[in-house]
């Protein structure tokens, strides 16, 4: 599994390097999600802009990382989604259930949106 990760402040940018995310890569990217989170990251923005294909199993990996960010009050954010993907995506009527962005930049903004409203739910409380 190739990818990239950039560490900021209040979430991480994680680069997949790969034109596939099926069976072969999905067990190592589920794992890496679930040591991610257990680390205290929970805003993640996964940037497929390389991905060309996705599959079952890759879709599954992509609903833990989901789960596991709004389990912790954080985003999963995916961004740089091509037309076939998309497409898939859509037949799994996953795009309802997943926050996509058109861009990093935008899914950078949602991030701090996100930790703001958590923030002042905190105040009101």
């Amino acid at each position: 599994m190739k990818y990239s990760v950039d560490k900021q402040d209040k979430y991480l940018l994680i680069q997949l390097n790969e034109t596939k995310v099926d069976s072969t890569v999905s067990p190592q990217l589920k794992s890496d999600f679930v040591t991610l989170n257990a680390e205290g990251n929970k805003n993640i923005i996964l940037d497929m802009s390389q991905v060309k294909y996705i599959d079952s199993s890759g879709l599954s990996a992509i609903l833990v990382g989901n789960r596991m960010a709004n389990d912790s009050d954080g985003v999963f954010i995916l961004t740089g989604i091509t037309d076939h993907v998309m497409k898939l995506i859509k037949i799994s009527q996953l795009d309802s259930v997943l926050d996509i962005m058109p861009t990093v930049q935008e899914a950078v903004d949602a991030v701090y949106l996100n930790e703001l409203g958590n923030d002042l739910d905190q105040e009101n409380r």
